[in-house]
């Protein structure tokens, strides 16, 4: 008995999941094309001829089911006979999804078993969250109606309110508000101009006590008014200049340090594939350099919020939103491709905020 399995985490509800495996429509739409078997209930016949990892169509009939969490298939695949589990178990974040296939009757090649467990991995991790993603949109009410918004996203307002009256009231705060800036606009115009003291030559004899006192008790001084002037900063201070002057260097000023030296490998990342919620980013890694064997190490930053579901062609390790890839030493003239798929809430968002190796940007980012 070979077996092939695969499973994934997924942020949707049982019942969405359970939809999408059993619904023929949506199941030609991330896994292959299911035709119904004229006479025969709960039997389907799916094209995988052309999919990696198999060699003909498999016709599978319904042997078991518990909506929404077990669905068992006998398969047939050319006279080599099956059973194939899927399990849906409820989590705090959504459901996971268990896939597992066991021959019951003949074998898989060690050409096929490979293939065949790396398309139901992909099918998995990337086309059934697409399909999901695209499920969970379809049921959105985007359309707005006479009365303000949809049921999905009430408007609520001031209890015992009318609308008329909500607008009424802020259209008479509006008229109050621009009547007040308009007065204090008003006021600040017509303030009177300040008196600007005038400094007593240096020449001038000092004032007799007796004047002195008098001119104290008929009017106070201009210097001690409680209003702040309007001018800018007093005539005494010294503003600094706006462009200095430059200093040239030093003769015996130490020379630049030169540049550190390109790194051996240098990285190229794009984005493989994007989907409502999410997308598909491949870091190509190249050694042109002559050293034999270097090694690297790539760090990607992703976005708030976003969690990567699957890798391949790397080890990773994840601290905090930063995902760091290595692996074996590249050869001279080797390339490697590193492939990750990325959960990504935000909807305008199709790759992560970096990506370096070695301390060195990556291109295309």
């Amino acid at each position: 008995m070979i077996e092939i399995g695969a499973q994934v985490d997924l942020s949707y509800p049982p019942d969405r999941v359970w939809l999408a495996l059993t619904d023929r429509k949506l199941l030609g739409r991330w896994f292959a094309e299911a035709d119904t078997v004229e006479g025969v209930a709960d039997r389907l016949l799916l094209h995988t001829a052309e999919l990696p990892g198999f060699e003909a169509n498999v016709e599978v009939e319904v042997t078991e089911r518990q909506e929404p969490t077990l669905l068992v298939l006998a398969c047939d695949e050319a006279g080599r006979l099956s059973e194939l589990t899927c399990a849906v178990t409820a989590t705090s974040q959504g459901c996971r999804l268990e896939v597992r296939e066991v021959t019951t009757h003949g074998a898989w090649s060690a050409d096929q078993h490979d293939p065949r467990e790396q398309q139901l991995r992909q099918a998995l991790t990337v086309r059934l969250p697409a399909i999901l993603d695209w499920l969970a949109f379809q049921q959105v009410d985007l359309r707005r109606v006479d009365g303000g918004m949809t049921t999905e996203l009430p408007l609520i307002g001031a209890l015992g309110t009318s609308g008329r009256a909500r607008r009424r009231r802020r259209t008479v705060v509006a008229v109050v508000a621009g009547a007040a800036l308009l007065a204090g606009t008003a006021a600040w115009i017509t303030l009177p101009p300040e008196a600007t003291p005038t400094a007593a030559p240096a020449s001038t004899a000092a004032p007799s006590p007796s004047v002195t006192a008098g001119k104290t008790a008929a009017a106070p001084s201009a210097t001690s008014s409680a209003r702040p002037s309007r001018s800018g900063s007093p005539s005494a201070t010294t503003r600094p200049s706006r462009t200095p002057s430059a200093t040239p260097p030093s003769p015996n000023a130490s020379a630049a340090p030169p540049p550190p030296p390109a790194p051996a490998v240098v990285a190229r990342y794009e984005t493989a594939s994007s989907r409502l919620f999410g997308y598909t980013g491949e870091v190509v890694l190249d050694n042109p350099s002559g050293a034999a064997a270097a090694d690297w190490a790539v760090v990607v930053t992703l976005g708030e919020g976003t969690t990567v579901d699957d890798v391949d062609g790397a080890d990773w390790r994840q601290n905090g939103r930063a995902i760091t890839f290595t692996g074996a030493a590249l050869a001279a003239g080797e390339s490697r491709t590193i492939s990750f798929d990325v959960r990504d809430s935000r909807p305008k968002a199709r790759g992560p905020e970096s990506c370096t190796i070695d301390g060195q940007p990556c291109a295309g980012l």
